[in-house]
């Protein structure tokens, strides 16, 4: 009897330690001292929405496939309820020509509430990496042709997420806004367009793009089926905000800034009428590999509203891909 029951409280120990190091958890946190890596590479195929942009381009109806992408987050535990996170994205697409960082976050997260009931609750706030790199690309008698997915624009996330952790189930909620800030960490080429203005506007410019305010939220469940498997779901919801140009930050001849024409050029993109919002269904399968390593299929699809000139606007988008998940 003595043995039966000294199997049955460290099969129940093994589980637990099992559980509470998922990295597919929703509520996973490192403990002090912990470091944890997330590195994904998926695949994602698009097919683009009718836009006004797409309708210009020729490009409404048009396949996206192969679109590479990858994805790496890792975090630290200086407590055992305070972490420090980085979280980076990289995107290949070879049919429209546009790669580069689409990702970039880093900050620290703090569990607040850390129940003996499961009940969790976590403040987090990061600052937003678009202005690492410039933002991109190319205007033409089409319109606007990105080179990257950079928006050039520093800024920062707030953030907080409730959640429940049950013998083998979690949910979680979550909603964040991000803030970012207009500035001209941009380059366009306008040699296209260029002869319209009698040569008096540079063959590239930089422009002074305004701030924008975004909302992220979602729901998040998991379930540990047992020592190797889990499965897990979410659904989340982005709200995208259009752009917008405040004024011209390279220096031109003062005759081209009173041009009725340009005067109009300008005034055309001071809403530049390109948001989009998008509602993403997730799926994750996992396996322990051993007791720091732990593989997982995942899979999106994206329901997605576009703005008039959003090129970001699809029919279809979908993306599949494996995470390889290291503790520490």
């Amino acid at each position: 009897m003595k043995k039966t029951l000294s199997a049955a409280v460290a099969l129940s120990v093994i589980g637990a330690s099992a559980y509470a190091a998922n990295l597919e958890n929703p509520l996973y946190m490192p403990q002090r001292g912990t470091v944890y890596s997330k590195t994904s590479a998926g695949v994602m195929y698009k097919i683009a929405d009718d836009s006004d942009a797409h309708v210009k381009k020729q490009h409404n109806g048009a396949t996206e496939f192969p679109i590479w992408r990858v994805h790496e987050e890792l975090g630290y535990g200086i407590l055992d309820n305070l972490e420090v996170y980085a979280k980076f994205g990289y995107t290949h697409d070879g049919d429209i020509d546009r790669k580069g960082m689409h990702l970039g976050r880093a900050g620290l997260k703090y569990r607040a509430i850390d129940s003996v009931d499961g009940w969790a609750w976590d403040l987090y706030a990061d600052a937003q990496l678009g202005g690492v790199s410039e933002m991109s690309g190319s205007y033409t008698a089409t319109g606007f042709n990105y080179d990257n997915y950079s928006n050039g624009r520093w800024g920062f996330h707030v953030g907080t997420q409730f959640g429940r952790q049950w013998s083998k189930f979690s949910t979680a909620a979550f909603v964040e806004a991000l803030r970012t800030f207009g500035n001209d960490n941009n380059t366009i080429d306008v040699s296209a367009i260029a002869p319209m203005f009698g040569g008096a506007l540079p063959n590239e410019i930089s422009v002074n793009l305004k701030s924008t305010t975004e909302i992220n939220a979602g729901l998040k469940a998991f379930y540990q089926i047992d020592d190797r498997w889990s499965i897990g779901g979410g659904f989340t919801f982005k709200h995208h905000s259009d752009n917008g140009v405040e004024s011209l930050s390279t220096s031109v001849n003062p005759a081209l800034l009173a041009n009725p024409y340009f005067q109009g050029f300008l005034a055309g993109v001071a809403d530049m009428e390109d948001g989009f919002d998008e509602y993403i269904v997730s799926l994750t399968g996992a396996y322990q590999l051993n007791e720091k390593m732990q593989v997982a299929v995942y899979g999106e699809y994206t329901f997605d509203e576009a703005h008039k000139q959003s090129q970001n606007g699809t029919d279809v988008k979908a993306e599949l891909g494996v995470r390889l998940n290291v503790q520490f």
